[in-house]
């Protein structure tokens, strides 16, 4: 029988980070910066930052929020282009609202840097410790770890990403075990539940890890990254950035040969025999998924991407299977390249708890329970980067609780960090969450390259960005809007270069002066096109060619922009219509019975994101709105 732990108190910090993932680096990184003494417990201090998926930063709809991240002060986008080994704009031959950057990681180093950060940061302890207890008494939340170690705070983050009770499948294999074949996360989830806390159980899963030096790159594709690449930060060197060395990724196909060893052995796969109970990402299936879901389809691409400078390992993206280890052998070597591919890790499934997120308030913190915050994976997504984002809003407002100051709330107007968190705590989600630009109704407007514009002053004003950081980004913002100005006042007499140059680009000639604005918004043609024509240019210095790239953007789509800001301040009056936490929904006359029951369940905090809540109609609004202005 197992003796009962001794449990002492070992210190009262004001708030505990449990977990040391992307959300709890972010969120401890928030609350010591806010001047708040904080506890970052983790279960392996030297695993901090780990990325025990894609070695990767960003991607579509992602690399705003790291954008956004970095002009709130988050840490993740400047440690990314410190590591990166990669750099690639995702969906550059489209529109700007859908740009979205994409970096391949050095993941040892990344957890290097990230874990030097946190050792460094004032009012920040890094403590190795497993929570498995969380409860009140008086005004205090107490963490006890497995050791007896027990943290009074005024407030807990809980982080805790795929670590919940997890347990790792491979074929007929299972275990307990966390990311990497770490410890799980053992009696946490039924401290919580004890609360009162509802609870899922999601899946992910990775693909097989390979040795570099058994692929035949002659049969792959060569993909390498741009020149000049782009950086997340507006701290890092630029220049010294864009002479980086950037390393190669290789795509190769799986082919039917590929597809009939799986369809043999899916009698096999814990996916379809049952072992798997818990709801998978639809967004990031595994390749046994993808073959039973699109049985047509002749391939499907394979990225080989390096997963460090000092290491031979190659993540397989695409692979990503619970299959048997000797089914996957089977698989990887029957595609063209990988015939003499060297496992170094197989792909696993990784199963886990997360809390159902409509529990959540917009500030990150649970619903009924005061001082008590979730961020993560924890909260039902997937993904760093939307870990990442989730994890400085409840920094931040775990913070500003403890300071008696207003809590903040991003609208999702303002970033997609605002429409992350909107979409779960007002529609939830019943499988793995991911951020894509889809998601995001004002994406023209909360486009990753004005991200420091929408929220660098809320940086300033809780603190996380210097004085100084702020002041140079508001001199390159004038720099835009004088540039925007400039353009649309400037004319260009008509002549024989002009014409020329419209005829190269198929546009049709002009016979009398243009605006200089007019001829940018021609397809086809943008600023370095009419450099030789532009002659009274400004010179804006080292910003010069960040200002007219941005200076394009903004006159390229103004009517657009003008529009969709429009549609940003209708919705705003119904955002700023604040609904009252006790408001009595059950007993207001002329609500639907499930409009109540819903409003009742996720108490919304505007109009506007009762709007949103499935089940609530525009007549549910109505009767709200008459109600409130009684």
């Amino acid at each position: 029988m197992e003796k009962a732990i001794i449990r002492y108190v070992v210190g009262e910090p004001d708030v505990l980070v449990i977990g040391g993932g992307h959300a709890g680096i972010e969120a401890s990184l928030a609350t010591a910066r806010m001047g708040v003494k904080t506890v970052l417990l983790t279960l392996q201090p030297d695993a901090v930052g780990n990325m025990p998926c894609n070695p990767s930063i960003g991607g579509t709809g992602k690399g705003q929020l790291v954008f956004e991240l970095d002009a709130l002060g988050g840490e993740m986008g400047r440690v990314a282009d410190q590591v990166c080994l990669q750099s690639r704009m995702l969906n550059a031959s489209k529109g700007p609202a859908v740009h979205s950057l994409r970096m391949q990681s050095d993941r040892m180093r990344y957890r290097a840097h990230m874990k030097t950060i946190l050792e460094n940061t004032p009012n920040l302890s890094l403590i190795q410790g497993e929570a498995v207890d969380v409860y009140r008494e008086g005004n205090l939340w107490y963490v006890a770890t497995r050791l007896g170690a027990v943290y009074g705070c005024k407030a807990v983050i809980i982080a805790t990403g795929t670590y919940l009770d997890s347990r790792i499948i491979v074929g007929e294999s299972f275990y307990s075990a966390g990311p990497d074949n770490s410890i799980a996360a053992i009696g946490l989830t039924d401290s919580l539940k004890k609360l009162g806390i509802k609870f899922f159980r999601f899946k992910t899963g990775t693909p097989p890890r390979l040795h570099r030096d058994s692929i035949h790159y002659e049969k792959t594709e060569s993909q390498e990254g741009d020149m000049p690449p782009v950086c997340f930060s507006s701290l890092t060197d630029k220049e010294a950035f864009r002479d980086r060395p950037q390393k190669k990724c290789h795509v190769v196909y799986t082919n039917e040969k590929t597809h009939a060893i799986i369809r043999a052995n899916l009698h096999r796969s814990p996916l379809y025999s049952g072992v798997i109970k818990g709801t998978g990402p639809r967004y990031c299936p595994s390749l046994e998924d993808k073959i039973v879901r699109f049985p047509d389809k002749e391939r499907h691409q394979v990225f080989l991407e390096p997963m460090g400078e000092d290491t031979v390992e190659i993540y397989a993206q695409g692979l990503s299977s619970s299959l048997p280890e000797d089914v996957q052998r089977e698989v990887v070597h029957s595609i063209e390249g990988l015939e003499d591919a060297v496992f170094i890790r197989a792909a696993y499934a990784i199963e886990y708890d997360c809390i159902d997120p409509l529990q959540l308030r917009p500030t990150m913190e649970i619903q009924d329970y005061p001082g008590l915050y979730g961020a993560g994976q924890f909260n039902g997504t997937s993904g760093y980067e939307e870990a990442a984002a989730q994890g400085i809003v409840a920094g931040i407002n775990a913070a500003l609780q403890i300071q008696g100051k207003e809590s903040l709330v991003l609208p999702r107007s303002s970033s997609y960090i605002g429409t992350l968190i909107d979409d779960l705590v007002t529609k939830g989600t019943n499988e793995p969450y991911r951020m894509m630009t889809s998601r995001c109704e004002y994406r023209l407007v909360l486009r990753q390259d004005n991200a420091d514009r929408r929220l660098s002053e809320i940086g300033l004003r809780m603190g996380l960005l210097s004085k100084e950081r702020y002041n140079e980004k508001q001199k390159i913002f004038a720099y835009i809007d004088e540039e925007v100005e400039r353009a649309e006042t400037t004319f260009l007499p008509p002549g024989e270069a002009l014409n020329a140059m419209l005829a190269s680009t198929e546009n049709p000639p002009v016979h009398t002066g243009v605006r200089l604005g007019d001829l940018l918004r021609r397809p086809g043609i943008g600023y370095k096109m009419i450099t030789p024509l532009d002659i009274h240019r400004p010179d804006y210095g080292e910003y010069q060619e960040e200002v007219f790239e941005k200076a394009e953007i903004e006159i390229k789509y103004a009517g657009y922009i003008k529009r969709q800001n429009k549609e940003i301040e209708a919705c705003r009056k119904l955002e700023n219509k604040r609904l009252p936490p006790d408001l009595p929904y059950k007993s207001i006359q002329g609500l639907r019975l499930e409009a109540a029951a819903k409003l009742e369940a996720i108490r919304p905090e505007s109009l506007g994101q009762a709007s949103r809540i499935s089940g609530v109609s525009p007549a549910d609004i109505t009767v709200l709105l008459l109600y409130l202005n009684h």
